[in-house]
């Protein structure tokens, strides 16, 4: 299913409309958007970010394709699952979705750096970036996500050490690093995370460079 977006029309409710595949959504009333394990092709359409009061998207096991998310007006986004094969780079506009408590873009094929603006999601929980090929270093900012129970940005390419401020995270119960090119020493901040919490160490050890410090 992959025809049929972007044009007006009027909702089952009798207000104004966008069509997204082949049908018709509220843009003020719909507040949640489950589409995942759809058979939904082709690429995801930019109107749907005309859904202003969006609050839960899931897209999650279909075949869907796009350059990079808009996430321009969905500052009321809660949940974003986007599991597709999505490229480009994750803009730092992600950084107005200051509600969203869960974000899920894993095994897509995003490129580029982790924009420090994801640090102003503090209301995140559940930080998933893994199976990409992501770049560059693990922002500091992340640190301030201390509600974040789950923390995955294994299988990509990101570089450099650690940074002290993840240690920050006491809340986490996942802490997945492994299969990337990060170096240096773990610091001492992460070494007493990863014990206080019960952290398996070969999640950040594996496929890495990274000096034991922690012992």
């Amino acid at each position: 299913m992959s025809v049929g977006w972007g044009q007006d029309c009027t909702a089952t409710d009798g207000t104004p409309g966008v069509e997204l595949w082949d049908v018709c959504y509220s843009i003020e009333n719909t507040e949640s958007l489950n589409l995942y394990d759809n058979q939904l092709t082709g690429e995801i359409p930019p109107e749907i970010g005309n859904l202003t009061n969006l609050g839960y998207l899931s897209l999650w096991n279909n075949q869907l394709g796009c350059k990079t998310f808009d996430y321009t007006d969905w500052e009321c986004l809660e949940y974003c699952d986007g599991s597709n094969g999505c490229s480009g780079g994750i803009p730092p506009e992600i950084g107005n979705l200051t509600n969203l408590t869960d974000l899920y873009l894993y095994n897509n094929q995003l490129t580029g750096e982790i924009s420090p603006e994801i640090g102003n999601l503090t209301n995140l929980t559940e930080l998933k970036l893994y199976n990409n090929q992501l770049t560059g270093e693990i922002p500091p900012e992340i640190g301030n996500l201390t509600n974040l129970y789950s923390l995955e940005l294994d299988r990509n390419q990101l570089s450099g050490s650690i940074p002290p401020e993840i240690g920050n995270l006491t809340n986490l119960t996942k802490l997945y690093l492994y299969h990337n090119q990060l170096s240096g020493e773990i610091p001492p901040e992460v070494c007493d995370l990863m014990e206080s919490n019960n952290l398996d160490m070969d999640d950040i050890l594996t496929g890495n460079n990274l000096i034991n410090t922690c012992d």
